[in-house]
C-alpha cells in the first residue's frame, strides 16, 4: 500500500541528526528540517501502484500485478525505519504520539473520504446489490478501524479468486496491515534500543539490527509455513507479511546494502525492475503466494531501493526520477484508494459497459480523482495548523471521531436497507418452497410450458441472487486444503439407496437440490467437494501447492468411495478447468481419459455414474446487467459463454453405465444464452447457478438417477 512518507529517506544513519536534537519539544515534525527526498523510491512506488491497478483492470493481461503490494511493504519498511532510527540515534527515544499523529494526518483523510463514499454507495440499492450489503457494511467498519486484513483472514477470503463477490473496500487489507506495522514497529525499535542500553553496553543500533533481522527471518519462515498449510489467511495475516517490511528496514540500517558503485548500482537497479516486470506477467492466481515465491518481488524491490547512484540518465534511479513517474508516485496513495471501488461500482451504473473504452475511461477517472484527492485533501490536512500546532493527542482524538462517524454512516446504510434485505431473504425461501408452475427450466424443457409467460418477473431479484447459494460451507474444501471431507444427508435407513455427489463447485452448487431430493425420495446422500478440483484422474495444469492438493484430495476421495457402499454417483464440473495434457495429444483428450479412468473404478463395481453438461460461463456476473438494464439486453452470445467441447460430454458418450444429462436447452438457443428463463434468475455469479434455478432442474436429475438405480437392480 503506498502510504509511507517519501520524505523519510535516510541520510547518514550512523551520525547523530542535529536537526532532530534542535527540534522544539512542542512542535510537530512537520516543522522540522526535511530529512531529504529519494526520487527513485518515489518512482518505484509508481511502478508498484501501476502493477496493482492494471492487475485489477485487466487480470488476464497482468496476472501477477498483485505483487505491487509487496513492493509497497518494502518501501514502507525502508522509509519508516530510516526515520525512526534517525530520531532514536539523535534523541535516544521516539516520540510515539507525534509519530502516530503524523501517520494519522498523512493517511486518514483520504482513506476515510473513500470509505465514506463507499458507505453512501452501500446504502443505495441502485448501486449495491442488497444481498451484498451485510458484507459491505462489515468490511467498511473493519477497514475504518484498520482490521480489514484480520477480518478477511478469519473469513478465509481468497484475494486472488476473481469469481467471488468482492466488496468495494476489500483492498483496504493492505492499509490495515501497514497501520498495524506503524503501531508495532516503533515499539519494537524502542524495546530493542532499551535492551541494547540495558544489556549490551549501549549498543542500541546493534540491538535494533539484530532484533529486526530475527523478526524478518522468523516472519518469513512463518509465512512459508502458513502459505503451505492455510493459504487464504496467509495472504492477510500481519506477522506473515512483517518480513517484507523487515527487508526494507535492513537496507535502511545497513549502509553496505545501499550500493554506491556505479556499475553495481546500474545492474542491480535494472535487474530489480526487470524482475518486477517478469513476475507481473508470469505470476498468476495459481502461484503459491505469498510463501517463498513472495521473496522474488520483495528482493527485486529491495534491489531497486538499494541502487543509489544517479549520475547518468540511463541509470534506473534517474529513469525512475522522470516527471511522469514522480507524478504517479505522488498520487499513488489516492490512486490505490479510488481505483478498486470504481471497478466494483462501475458495472452497476446504467449504460456503462465493459468495453476497452469504458475501462480506459474509468482508469482515467481514477487518475483524476487521485490527483484531486492529493491536491485538496491529502496535502492540506497534513499541514493543517489546527492540528499540527497542537499536541498529538488532538490529532489522535480527532481521527477517532472521524472514524466513528464513517462507521456510523456504514451502520446507517444497513439500518435503512435491513427491512428490504430481510424481505428478500424471505421471498427466496418462499420461492424455493412453492415455485410457480412452469417456473425456471421447465419453461424451456417442458413442452406443456411452451406458452408460459412470466413477463418482466425475475426471481430471485438481481439484487438478491448472490445469497441464493448452498449454506453447508463445511462440506466444501478449497485452495490447498486436501482433506477428503464428506457430509451425509437424507435417509439413514439401511435399505435407502446410497447416492454420492462428488466434484468441484459446479457439483457443490447442486447440494441443496440434492438434499431435497434425498429427503423426498428416500435416498442417503454422501458428498465430496473441492473447489476447482473435478473428480478426474488427470492432473491439473495448475502448478505448485494447489495442483498437489487437488491430486491428494482425489486420492483421499477415491479411498473413501472404495470403502463406501454406493448405489450411484452423480458428478458435475466446470468445463473450463485447466488440465495437463499428461502425454495425450491435447488437454481435452487428457481430461476425457481422466474422467473415464475415475468413473471406471465405479463402473467396475457395477455402480452407475450420472453426469451433466456444464452450464455457460459468463465473463462477468449477469446480475450486474440485470440490475440496470432490460433482460433482453443482457443475453450473451452462445459462442462466447458456452464451452463447445465439454470434456464431461465427450467422456460420457458411448460409455456403458454412464448417464449424461444435457440441459443446454434450458440455458441457450442456437444463437444466445439467457440470464433469465421462465422468470427464474439463473446465475448467482458469473458461472454458478442460483439454488432456485438448480431446483427447477431437479426433475431431470431425479429421473436420471432413478433410471440408473432401476437399471442396476437385479
Amino acid at each position: 500500500m503506498p502510504s509511507a512518507d517519501h520524505r523519510f529517506g535516510p541520510q547518514n544513519l550512523n551520525a547523530p541528526a542535529g536537526v532532530v536534537t534542535r527540534e522544539p519539544k512542542d512542535r510537530s515534525p512537520e516543522h522540522a528540517e526535511p530529512t531529504g527526498f529519494l526520487p527513485h523510491v518515489q518512482g518505484l512506488r509508481a511502478i508498484a501502484v501501476l502493477c496493482v491497478v492494471l492487475y485489477h483492470f485487466w487480470p488476464g493481461r497482468f496476472p501477477g500485478g498483485y505483487v505491487g503490494v509487496d513492493v509497497f511493504f518494502v518501501i514502507s519498511g525502508f522509509l519508516i525505519t530510516a526515520h525512526l532510527m534517525r530520531e532514536l540515534t539523535a534523541t535516544g527515544t521516539v516520540r510515539l504520539g507525534q509519530f502516530w499523529a503524523r501517520r494519522a494526518r498523512r493517511l486518514l483523510p483520504a482513506s476515510l473520504l473513500v470509505l465514506l463514499v463507499c458507505a453512501l454507495v452501500a446504502g443505495s440499492a441502485y448501486l449495491t446489490p442488497t444481498s451484498a450489503l451485510p458484507a459491505e457494511v462489515r468490511e467498511i467498519i473493519a477497514s475504518t478501524f484498520y482490521v480489514q486484513n484480520w477480518y478477511l483472514a478469519l473469513t478465509s477470503a481468497d484475494y486472488l479468486n476473481n469469481a467471488g463477490d468482492p466488496t468495494t473496500v476489500q483492498h483496504y487489507w493492505t492499509l490495515s496491515l501497514e497501520e498495524q506495522f506503524y503501531l508495532v514497529w516503533p515499539l519494537l525499535l524502542l524495546l530493542a534500543a532499551w535492551i541494547g542500553v540495558r544489556w549490551f553496553r549501549g549498543a542500541r543500533r546493534r540491538a535494533v539490527l539484530v532484533t529486526i533481522g530475527v523478526v524478518t527471518l522468523v516472519s518469513f519462515g512463518f509465512n512459508v509455513w502458513l502459505t503451505l498449510t492455510d493459504p487464504a489467511p496467509a495472504y492477510f495475516v500481519t506477522f506473515g507479511r512483517m518480513w517484507q517490511f523487515g527487508v526494507g528496514a535492513l537496507i535502511a540500517l545497513v549502509p553496505l546494502l545501499r550500493i554506491r558503485n556505479a556499475a553495481a548500482s546500474f545492474v542491480l537497479g535494472w535487474a530489480g525492475i526487470l524482475t518486477l516486470a517478469v513476475v507481473t506477467f508470469r505470476f498468476d492466481a495459481q502461484t503459491p503466494f505469498p510463501g517463498y515465491m513472495a521473496a522474488i518481488p520483495t528482493v527485486a524491490a529491495a534491489a531497486v531501493v538499494a541502487a543509489s547512484r544517479t549520475e547518468r540518465w540511463w541509470y534506473p534511479t534517474r529513469v525512475l526520477s522522470v516527471r511522469p513517474a514522480q507524478f504517479v508516485g505522488d498520487i499513488s496513495y489516492s490512486l490505490y484508494l479510488w481505483h478498486w471501488p470504481l471497478i466494483v461500482i462501475a458495472p452497476s451504473v446504467p449504460f456503462w459497459g465493459l468495453t476497452i473504452w469504458h475501462r480506459l475511461a474509468l482508469l482515467a477517472l481514477c487518475f483524476v480523482l487521485a490527483w484531486l484527492t492529493k491536491r485538496f485533501v491529502e496535502d492540506p490536512v497534513r499541514s493543517w495548523k489546527v492540528l499540527t500546532s497542537r499536541p498529538p493527542r488532538v490529532t489522535l482524538w480527532a481521527s477517532l471521531v472521524a472514524m466513528v462517524l464513517v462507521a456510523a454512516t456504514a451502520g446507517g446504510a444497513w439500518a435503512v436497507n435491513a427491512p428490504a434485505y430481510r424481505d428478500g431473504i424471505q421471498a427466496i425461501e418462499e420461492l424455493r418452497a412453492d415455485p410457480p408452475e412452469c417456473f425456471g427450466a421447465a419453461a424451456a424443457l417442458d413442452p406443456g410450458c411452451a406458452e408460459a409467460d412470466f413477463g418482466a418477473q425475475i426471481l430471485p431479484a438481481p439484487g438478491f441472487a448472490g445469497v441464493d447459494r448452498p449454506e453447508d460451507a463445511q462440506c466444501f474444501v478449497q485452495l490447498n486444503d486436501a482433506r477428503p471431507v464428506s457430509c451425509e444427508f437424507g435417509v439413514d435407513a439401511a435399505e435407502a439407496p446410497r447416492i454420492a455427489l462428488v466434484g468441484d463447485s459446479h457439483a457443490y452448487q447442486l447440494l441443496p437440490t440434492f438434499q431435497r431430493l434425498a429427503e423426498e425420495r428416500g435416498w442417503h446422500l454422501t458428498t465430496w467437494f473441492k473447489g476447482a478440483c473435478p473428480w478426474n484422474d488427470t492432473p491439473l495444469s495448475t502448478p505448485g501447492a494447489f495442483g498437489a492438493a487437488c491430486t491428494e484430495w482425489r486420492a483421499g476421495v477415491e479411498s473413501a468411495m472404495a470403502d463406501a457402499d454406493l448405489d450411484a454417483v452423480f458428478t458435475a464440473a466446470l468445463a473450463t478447468t485447466p488440465y495437463s495434457s499428461a502425454g495425450y495429444p491435447t488437454a481435452q483428450d487428457a481430461a476425457v481419459a481422466g474422467y473415464r479412468e475415475a468413473w471406471g473404478r465405479m463402473l467396475d463395481r457395477d455402480v452407475p455414474v450420472i453426469t451433466v453438461v456444464d452450464n455457460p460461463v459468463w465473463p462477468t456476473d449477469p446480475n450486474k446487467c440485470l440490475r440496470t438494464r432490460d433482460v433482453a439486453e443482457c443475453d450473451g452470445a452462445r459462442a462466447d459463454v458456452l464451452v463447445a467441447e465439454d470434456p464431461l460430454r465427450d467422456a460420457a458418450e458411448g460409455l456403458d453405465g454412464v448417464t449424461l444429462i444435457d440441459a443446454t436447452d434450458a440455458f441457450c438457443d442456437d444463437e444466445v444464452c439467457w440470464p433469465v428463463v421462465g422468470g427464474a434468475n439463473i446465475y448467482r455469479d458469473q458461472d454458478h447457478l442460483t439454488v432456485t434455478f438448480a431446483d427447477s432442474l431437479a426433475p431431470q436429475y431425479a429421473a436420471a438417477i432413478e433410471e440408473a438405480l432401476r437399471a442396476r437392480a437385479p
